[in-house]
Protein backbone atom coordinates (compact mmCIF):
# COMPACT_ATOMS: atom_id res chain seq x y z
CA UNK A 1 0.00 0.00 0.00
CA UNK A 2 2.43 2.38 0.63
CA UNK A 3 4.59 1.70 -2.62
CA UNK A 4 1.28 2.79 -4.48
CA UNK A 5 1.24 6.40 -2.08
CA UNK A 6 4.04 7.85 -4.84
CA UNK A 7 2.41 6.51 -8.33
CA UNK A 8 -0.95 8.02 -6.51
CA UNK A 9 0.55 11.15 -6.16
CA UNK A 10 2.71 11.55 -9.17
CA UNK A 11 -0.72 11.01 -11.32
CA UNK A 12 -2.60 13.40 -9.28
CA UNK A 13 -0.10 16.10 -9.85
CA UNK A 14 0.15 14.86 -13.76
CA UNK A 15 -3.37 15.04 -14.26
CA UNK A 16 -3.65 18.69 -12.49
CA UNK A 17 -0.31 19.98 -14.67
CA UNK A 18 -1.81 18.28 -17.62
CA UNK A 19 -5.41 19.43 -17.89
CA UNK A 20 -4.87 23.10 -18.87
CA UNK A 21 -2.91 21.69 -21.48
CA UNK A 22 -5.61 19.13 -22.81
CA UNK A 23 -8.20 22.21 -22.39
CA UNK A 24 -5.88 24.67 -24.57
CA UNK A 25 -5.35 21.77 -27.02
CA UNK A 26 -8.96 21.81 -27.69
CA UNK A 27 -9.47 25.69 -27.72
CA UNK A 28 -6.39 25.56 -30.73
CA UNK A 29 -9.38 24.37 -32.70
CA UNK A 30 -13.04 25.14 -30.52
CA UNK A 31 -13.59 28.98 -30.56
CA UNK A 32 -14.03 29.93 -26.64
CA UNK A 33 -17.56 30.33 -26.00
CA UNK A 34 -16.84 32.68 -22.84
CA UNK A 35 -13.68 33.48 -20.87
CA UNK A 36 -12.84 34.15 -17.63
CA UNK A 37 -13.07 37.72 -17.84
CA UNK A 38 -16.64 37.59 -19.21
CA UNK A 39 -17.63 35.18 -16.39
CA UNK A 40 -16.69 38.19 -14.08
CA UNK A 41 -18.05 40.84 -15.87
CA UNK A 42 -21.36 39.04 -15.48
CA UNK A 43 -21.46 38.13 -12.19
CA UNK A 44 -20.77 41.69 -11.28
CA UNK A 45 -22.82 43.52 -13.44
CA UNK A 46 -26.52 44.55 -12.58
CA UNK A 47 -27.34 45.50 -15.80
CA UNK A 48 -30.92 45.06 -17.23
CA UNK A 49 -29.13 44.37 -21.22
CA UNK A 50 -26.58 41.79 -21.77
CA UNK A 51 -24.31 41.66 -19.40
CA UNK A 52 -21.47 40.89 -22.24
CA UNK A 53 -20.92 41.91 -25.61
CA UNK A 54 -19.14 39.14 -27.46
CA UNK A 55 -19.33 38.00 -31.47
CA UNK A 56 -16.40 36.29 -32.88
CA UNK A 57 -15.02 36.55 -36.01
CA UNK A 58 -12.16 34.73 -37.67
CA UNK A 59 -9.47 36.59 -38.46
CA UNK A 60 -9.80 36.85 -41.99
CA UNK A 61 -12.62 38.83 -41.26
CA UNK A 62 -11.18 41.68 -39.02
CA UNK A 63 -9.40 44.57 -40.59
CA UNK A 64 -5.90 43.70 -40.66
CA UNK A 65 -5.15 47.28 -39.32
CA UNK A 66 -6.40 46.03 -35.89
CA UNK A 67 -4.15 43.12 -35.39
CA UNK A 68 -0.77 45.14 -36.44
CA UNK A 69 -2.36 48.19 -33.91
CA UNK A 70 -3.21 45.50 -31.00
CA UNK A 71 0.61 44.24 -31.57
CA UNK A 72 2.07 47.96 -32.27
CA UNK A 73 0.16 49.25 -28.71
CA UNK A 74 1.08 45.93 -26.50
CA UNK A 75 3.81 43.37 -28.00
CA UNK A 76 5.89 44.77 -31.06
CA UNK A 77 7.97 41.63 -30.83
CA UNK A 78 5.01 39.41 -30.68
CA UNK A 79 5.94 37.53 -34.11
CA UNK A 80 9.87 36.37 -32.82
CA UNK A 81 9.01 35.62 -29.34
CA UNK A 82 8.20 32.35 -27.63
CA UNK A 83 5.85 33.95 -25.26
CA UNK A 84 7.67 36.32 -22.95
CA UNK A 85 9.50 39.87 -23.50
CA UNK A 86 12.48 39.10 -21.28
CA UNK A 87 13.83 42.63 -21.78
CA UNK A 88 10.23 44.54 -20.94
CA UNK A 89 10.14 41.68 -17.84
CA UNK A 90 13.59 43.03 -16.51
CA UNK A 91 12.69 46.63 -16.74
CA UNK A 92 9.62 45.91 -15.51
CA UNK A 93 11.04 44.25 -12.35
CA UNK A 94 13.44 47.09 -12.08
CA UNK A 95 11.13 49.81 -12.03
CA UNK A 96 9.11 48.04 -9.57
CA UNK A 97 12.07 47.14 -7.38
CA UNK A 98 12.96 51.20 -7.12
CA UNK A 99 9.47 51.40 -5.61
CA UNK A 100 7.98 53.23 -8.79
CA UNK A 101 4.64 52.77 -10.52
CA UNK A 102 3.89 48.98 -10.79
CA UNK A 103 4.60 48.02 -14.70
CA UNK A 104 3.03 45.09 -16.11
CA UNK A 105 5.30 43.04 -18.66
CA UNK A 106 2.55 40.82 -20.02
CA UNK A 107 2.68 39.57 -23.90
CA UNK A 108 -0.01 39.07 -26.03
CA UNK A 109 0.61 35.37 -25.23
CA UNK A 110 -0.01 36.35 -21.79
CA UNK A 111 -2.75 38.13 -21.79
CA UNK A 112 -4.84 35.24 -23.98
CA UNK A 113 -4.14 33.21 -21.17
CA UNK A 114 -5.21 35.90 -18.00
CA UNK A 115 -7.94 36.58 -19.82
CA UNK A 116 -8.88 32.95 -20.72
CA UNK A 117 -8.35 31.18 -17.84
CA UNK A 118 -7.69 33.40 -14.90
CA UNK A 119 -8.11 37.17 -12.90
CA UNK A 120 -6.95 40.07 -12.86
CA UNK A 121 -3.92 41.03 -10.34
CA UNK A 122 -0.40 41.04 -10.03
CA UNK A 123 -0.08 38.31 -7.27
CA UNK A 124 2.49 36.37 -7.42
CA UNK A 125 0.53 33.45 -7.55
CA UNK A 126 -1.78 34.62 -10.92
CA UNK A 127 1.61 35.32 -12.49
CA UNK A 128 3.09 32.04 -12.22
CA UNK A 129 0.04 30.35 -13.37
CA UNK A 130 -0.23 33.05 -16.34
CA UNK A 131 3.45 31.97 -17.46
CA UNK A 132 2.79 28.26 -17.01
CA UNK A 133 -0.43 28.50 -19.18
CA UNK A 134 1.76 30.84 -21.46
CA UNK A 135 4.37 28.05 -22.28
CA UNK A 136 1.63 25.50 -23.30
CA UNK A 137 -0.20 28.67 -25.50
CA UNK A 138 2.89 28.51 -27.24
CA UNK A 139 3.96 25.04 -27.41
CA UNK A 140 0.05 23.92 -28.97
CA UNK A 141 -1.46 27.24 -31.10
CA UNK A 142 0.56 28.75 -33.83
CA UNK A 143 0.86 32.62 -33.61
CA UNK A 144 -1.97 33.05 -36.11
CA UNK A 145 -4.46 31.30 -33.23
CA UNK A 146 -3.10 33.36 -30.31
CA UNK A 147 -3.28 36.79 -32.03
CA UNK A 148 -6.55 35.27 -33.50
CA UNK A 149 -8.05 34.63 -30.06
CA UNK A 150 -6.42 37.47 -28.64
CA UNK A 151 -8.78 40.10 -30.58
CA UNK A 152 -11.47 38.07 -30.15
CA UNK A 153 -11.38 38.37 -26.22
CA UNK A 154 -9.39 41.53 -25.66
CA UNK A 155 -12.25 43.57 -23.26
CA UNK A 156 -12.52 47.19 -24.91
CA UNK A 157 -15.17 48.28 -23.01
CA UNK A 158 -16.80 47.88 -19.44
CA UNK A 159 -19.04 45.14 -21.08
CA UNK A 160 -17.84 44.73 -24.61
CA UNK A 161 -15.15 41.72 -25.47
CA UNK A 162 -13.72 40.98 -28.79
CA UNK A 163 -13.02 43.22 -32.47
CA UNK A 164 -16.40 42.79 -34.07
CA UNK A 165 -18.78 43.75 -30.86
CA UNK A 166 -16.00 46.54 -30.21
CA UNK A 167 -16.13 47.75 -34.06
CA UNK A 168 -20.09 47.75 -33.69
CA UNK A 169 -20.46 49.33 -30.05
CA UNK A 170 -17.86 52.25 -30.34
CA UNK A 171 -18.07 53.28 -34.40
CA UNK A 172 -21.32 51.15 -36.06
CA UNK A 173 -19.09 49.44 -38.34
CA UNK A 174 -17.88 45.39 -38.50
CA UNK A 175 -14.59 44.89 -37.57
CA UNK A 176 -13.70 44.19 -40.74
CA UNK A 177 -14.43 47.84 -41.88
CA UNK A 178 -12.46 49.66 -39.17
CA UNK A 179 -9.86 52.11 -40.37
CA UNK A 180 -6.13 52.17 -39.38
CA UNK A 181 -7.43 55.01 -37.57
CA UNK A 182 -10.01 53.32 -35.76
CA UNK A 183 -8.22 50.48 -35.16
CA UNK A 184 -5.53 52.38 -33.67
CA UNK A 185 -8.08 54.36 -31.03
CA UNK A 186 -9.69 50.52 -30.41
CA UNK A 187 -5.73 49.19 -29.40
CA UNK A 188 -5.10 52.77 -27.17
CA UNK A 189 -7.41 51.91 -24.82
CA UNK A 190 -6.61 48.27 -24.35
CA UNK A 191 -4.33 48.88 -20.96
CA UNK A 192 -7.51 50.01 -19.15
CA UNK A 193 -10.86 50.07 -21.16
CA UNK A 194 -13.09 50.15 -18.60
CA UNK A 195 -11.35 54.04 -17.70
CA UNK A 196 -10.78 55.54 -21.67
CA UNK A 197 -13.06 55.01 -24.47
CA UNK A 198 -11.96 55.25 -27.94
CA UNK A 199 -15.48 56.95 -29.15
CA UNK A 200 -15.61 60.25 -28.17
CA UNK A 201 -11.71 60.21 -27.57
CA UNK A 202 -10.28 62.37 -24.91
CA UNK A 203 -7.19 64.08 -24.88
CA UNK A 204 -4.81 61.01 -23.72
CA UNK A 205 -7.18 58.76 -26.12
CA UNK A 206 -5.96 60.77 -28.99
CA UNK A 207 -2.22 60.98 -27.63
CA UNK A 208 -1.90 57.08 -27.74
CA UNK A 209 -3.86 57.08 -31.13
CA UNK A 210 -1.63 58.90 -32.82
CA UNK A 211 1.48 57.56 -30.86
CA UNK A 212 0.18 53.41 -32.13
CA UNK A 213 -0.20 55.02 -35.57
CA UNK A 214 3.31 55.77 -35.95
CA UNK A 215 4.15 52.46 -34.64
CA UNK A 216 1.95 50.86 -37.26
CA UNK A 217 3.93 52.47 -39.99
CA UNK A 218 7.26 52.22 -38.41
CA UNK A 219 6.88 48.69 -38.61
CA UNK A 220 5.09 47.89 -41.55
CA UNK A 221 2.69 45.76 -43.37
CA UNK A 222 5.35 43.15 -43.33
CA UNK A 223 5.61 42.78 -40.02
CA UNK A 224 2.60 40.18 -39.32
CA UNK A 225 3.42 38.26 -42.65
CA UNK A 226 3.13 34.74 -42.04
CA UNK A 227 0.18 35.49 -39.09
CA UNK A 228 -2.43 37.57 -40.86
CA UNK A 229 -2.95 38.47 -44.74
CA UNK A 230 -2.96 41.43 -46.05
CA UNK A 231 -4.26 41.77 -49.41
CA UNK A 232 -1.92 43.44 -51.76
Amino acid sequence: MRRRWPRLAAAVVAAFLLTPAAAILCLRWVDPPVTAFMLRVHWQSDASGPSVRYLWRDLDRIAPSLALAAVAAEDQTFPDHHGFVWSAIGDALEENARGGRVRGASSITQQVAKNLFLWPGKSYLRKGIEAYLTVWLELLWPKRRILEVYLNIAQFDDRVFGAEAAARHHFGVTADRLTPARAAALAAVLPAPTRYSPAPADAYVRQQRDWILEQMARLGRGHLEGIVHVAK
